[in-house]
């Protein structure tokens, strides 16, 4: 029921006013940052009778406390930005996805901090205004580290800061050109019991991206389609966005069109560990505007839903997590790169869902082998949380898991190049000898 996700979202607004976030320093080779809003409403009941607007704004606990906030049919929602894809990004480049991501952009040398920034980017790109009293700043998700070259090296380091709109009425916007505006249900985000004893599991897909647009030169006429030969493809997992609604100007009780979808046939989510994807419901006919959400705005929308934890005064921990966003029975277990059971590593689906599967069996099972490091940092990461109870925002484990799996790939990637070049190598050999030999 939409009232319960609207009780877990006000538990989760309270635990990270209440939370110390991760900051991360930029160090002097690379000082560039980045900030981004997430923006969550409560959506009233249709006709729902509403209170004037308030004199003072009020506090988390008043505004949940308000009956149209309480109403059994009031849905919560988070908004996304769907900017048409760059002619020339990196991030994007090779894919059929539109950018699908929170509002935001770069610090500027003139900001006052990532919060200022945050709200300047968001005015400047959709047109609303944070700094009014329609909305509060609730607090800041943990700091997050934008890298290029499969994680080799950093662009930026982005802060993520979450907001909430306190009026039952939507505030005109004024997106730039090519950008439009969705509101997206919690409902398609986050698990919804719908039985005593069933769950309705978030829809599951994956965004493909060329290896050979991460590794090889932009203009490369013969390295790339040779690159994209040789490694194939990378396979990032992505949450479908379902049931959204397009932002435009008036009340919301306007605006209860819903666009529903399924997701591609094969929907998968390896987003836990590599082979984890037998263990996703498939859903079939998705239509060519499915939008996606992956790379690090999944990551970050993750850690949002991380603090809506059923259990009062207990964080979400990595093993409620794996059952929470789609993964059953699988506590203490984890699969090899064939999908055998060999010991389940419980990483949270926000520190993984950024990595990738690839579509060469020969290099999942390579970064299988050189990513012993990786399986430790995620241990290391349980055994912190089983002894405070909460993350230990001291070690940054988002950022020296990216650094230890992208590691892994590297050493993957040149082992099953020199593989390849061998194997030609022998075949080119192998075709002179045989014929000299006639």
């Amino acid at each position: 029921m939409d009232d319960n996700k609207t009780r877990l979202l006000a538990r989760a607004l309270h635990r990270i006013r209440s939370t110390r976030p991760r900051v991360i320093a930029s160090p002097p080779t690379q000082p560039r940052r980045a900030a981004v809003a997430l923006i969550v409403r409560v959506a009233p009941p249709p006709n729902f009778p509403l209170p004037p607007k308030p004199a003072t704004p009020p506090s988390l606990t008043q505004f949940f406390d308000w009956e149209w906030v309480k109403h059994p049919s009031a849905r919560p929602e988070i908004l996304f930005v769907r900017r048409q894809k760059p002619e020339r990004a990196d991030i994007n480049e090779n894919t059929r996805d539109a950018h699908v991501a929170f509002p935001g952009g770069r610090t500027e040398p003139g900001d006052e901090g990532s919060l200022y920034t945050a709200m300047r980017q968001t005015w400047e790109e959709i047109g609303l205004d944070l700094a009014e009293s329609d909305y509060t700043c609730v607090g800041q998700l943990d700091d997050r580290e934008i890298t290029t070259s499969l994680g080799k090296r950093l662009l930026m380091i982005l802060s993520p800061f979450v907001f909430l709109q306190l009026t039952p009425t939507e505030t005109p916007t004024e997106p730039i050109p090519e950008t439009t505006l969705h509101w997206v249900s919690l409902n398609s985000l986050y698990p919804e019991r719908t039985s005593p004893s069933t769950f309705s599991q978030p829809l599951w897909s994956t965004v493909t991206v060329d290896t050979a647009s991460r590794l090889a030169p932009r203009h490369s006429r013969v390295l790339r389609p040779l690159m994209h030969v040789l490694v194939g493809s990378m396979q990032f997992p992505a949450l479908v966005l379902s049931n959204t609604v397009l932002a435009t100007s008036g009340s919301l009780d306007d605006q209860r069109l819903r666009r529903s979808f399924h997701a591609e046939s094969g929907a998968l989510n390896p987003a836990l560990h590599p082979a984890s994807a037998s263990l996703y419901h498939r859903v079939n006919n998705a239509e060519p505007q499915a939008l996606k959400l992956w790379g690090l705005s999944l990551g970050m929308t993750l850690d949002l839903l991380s603090y809506m934890s059923p259990t009062p005064g207990v964080p979400l921990t990595p093993w409620d997590s794996d059952k929470l966003m789609g993964v059953e029975d699988v506590i203490e277990e984890d699969w090899d790169y064939k999908g055998n059971k060999r010991g389940r590593i419980n990483a949270p689906p926000s520190l993984t869902s950024v990595f990738p599967r690839f579509s060469y069996p020969d290099v999942n099972f390579w970064i299988w082998v050189f990513g012993k490091r990786y399986r430790q940092v995620i241990r290391n990461w349980e055994a912190s949380l089983r002894v405070s109870g909460t993350t230990d925002t001291r070690v940054n484990w988002t950022g020296v898991a990216l650094t230890t799996f992208y590691g892994a790939v590297r050493k993957a990637l040149v082992v099953v190049l020199v593989l390849r070049a061998i194997g030609v190598l022998c075949g080119v050999t192998f075709a002179v000898w045989w014929v000299l030999r006639q």
